[in-house]
């Protein structure tokens, strides 16, 4: 990858009197995510969330990439939320504040800096101070002046430092950007979580009252003497431990509930947020995916730690050009007189012209500043390295992940299509008579048990789907810088 050490091989340091100029660092040179490439194409299960999905290497992704998920009632809460939310709001001003401090110091190093003033003074002259005998007078002067000071920019410091605030900028805007990416990315994933809560929940409810009717039946059995106490105390203990978890889940899924509000920049109890159940969301089953040297040219992440690598080179040259001689224009022209009437007449108008070159002799400050400067970029070089080892590293994850994902649900879809099987035998042998009630509740409440984790599993695979697009930077694509 890349080496730390005065910029190494991520920048070229091309020398001038304003410090090295930004070159773009290389992309990583690696073909793959992963050691052992998988593809996942082969189908998971028959049933919900079990089709196959197929990764196919792509340039180009949705920038609404959530309607992939299918959800009308999703779409509608992601669009609201990237206009309403307070963290977009908050990253958006933050956005234009640098671009107006950008602006601001623009307009005052590329073009000179004219003020205009006019001032009205009253004055005693003594003449006793010249040795003449003669009373105090007093008497006004009024000023009427425009000046024009101008620096120019020879060692090119005021070029680096607006290249300095111009990357600052960028940063900001793929902040904003990055806001965005997770602001969308949670929404989608908490509505994920609420399908799968519900679908628990009813489940569990299930669970309650199946265990309900096991414990009538046992009850009558120890009451006939084909059953003993302690089997009735077993199913007891088993029941209220189901029925405990029932108002947790509750309370789960309220608080998804309020999140996905929140999240959407409405309050908890708006009751215009939509429910979510696994019915309302699809699979998505062609993923593009992005190949290393195109993620680092589009995760907001990494181009923001590249923007702050950028700015920091560009305040170095601002170190290194405080070194060399710096010259300052100014102009004065104005008019002066004893009355304001005759300010602007004749034999006035006063003016000069000053120009001033500053060479720093021996300042060792400028040297340790140079040295610092130098220090700041070596840390967002690495942290732009880390940054990146970090990225390849969640979609590594991420495929793996989905990969994972495809054959636990297989594994867990079998094993509910078994249950199922078992179970339509076991109620034909009860309408033969050939087994009892209690075997069908015992075989019915076994079969709602696995659906628990096959939910979990169905769940995790869409949200794996979700982080796949967040970790490859969603699908906004920026201009080369």
């Amino acid at each position: 990858m890349w080496k730390h050490g005065h910029i190494g091989a991520a920048v070229v340091l091309i020398g001038c009197a304003a410090g090295p100029a930004y070159v773009r660092p290389a992309a990583p040179a690696a073909a793959t995510y992963t050691a052992t490439a998988r593809s996942a194409q082969t189908d998971s299960a028959v049933g919900a969330f079990g089709a196959a999905q197929r990764f196919t290497a792509a340039s180009r992704i949705s920038e609404t990439w959530w309607q992939t998920f299918g959800s009308p009632a999703l779409d509608s809460l992601v669009a609201h939320a990237l206009v309403a939310s307070p963290t977009i709001a908050a990253a958006e001003a933050t956005l234009r504040q640098a671009e107006s401090l950008f602006a601001a110091r623009s307009g005052s190093t590329r073009y000179p800096v004219v003020d205009g003033s006019l001032a009205s003074q009253r004055q005693v002259f003594n003449p006793a101070v010249l040795g003449q005998d003669a009373n105090p007078r007093e008497f006004s002067l009024f000023n009427a002046t425009v000046s024009v000071r101008y620096q120019l920019d020879l060692a090119g410091g005021n070029r680096r430092a607006l290249e300095a605030l111009a990357a600052r900028s960028d940063f900001q805007r793929y902040q904003l950007h990055g806001a965005q990416l997770s602001l969308a990315a949670a929404i989608t994933a908490t509505a994920v979580q609420q399908a799968k809560l519900a679908a628990q929940l009813d489940v569990t409810e299930s669970l309650v009252r199946l265990g309900q009717e096991r414990l009538i039946i046992v009850a009558d059995q120890v009451r006939l003497g084909a059953a003993t106490p302690d089997e009735l105390r077993t199913l007891e203990r088993q029941h209220e431990t189901t029925r405990a978890s029932v108002p947790v889940q509750r309370q789960l899924l309220l608080q998804n509930r309020h999140l996905l509000a929140t999240l959407a920049g409405r309050a908890p109890g708006d009751s215009t947020v939509p429910s979510f159940t696994l019915r309302d969301l699809s699979l998505a089953t062609d993923l593009p995916v992005v190949i290393p040297s195109e993620l680092v040219r589009r995760r907001p992440d990494i181009l923001a730690a590249e923007a702050l690598m950028q700015a920091a080179n560009a305040e170095y040259g601002v170190a290194v050009a405080k070194r060399y001689p710096q010259i300052n224009l100014s102009a004065n022209l104005g008019s002066q007189a004893l009355s304001a009437g005759s300010l602007f007449g004749g034999g006035s108008a006063i003016w000069s012209l000053v120009g001033q070159l500053t060479q720093p002799l021996f300042n060792h400050g400028l040297s340790a500043e140079k040295h610092a400067a130098l220090a700041a970029f070596d840390a967002t070089a690495a942290n732009y390295q880390g940054v990146i080892l970090g990225a390849l590293r969640e979609m590594a994850d991420v495929l793996t992940a989905l990969d994972a994902d495809a054959e636990s649900l297989a594994a867990l879809a079998r094993a509910d299509s078994a249950s199922q099987d078992m179970l339509s035998s076991e109620r034909r042998r009860y309408a033969l008579g050939a087994a009892s009630y209690l075997q069908v509740v015992t075989l019915e409440q076994q079969s709602e048990q696995l659906r628990l984790p096959l939910i979990a599993a169905q769940a995790q695979r869409l949200l794996d789907t979700v982080a796949l697009f967040q970790a490859m930077g969603g699908g906004k694509v920026f201009a080369q810088p």
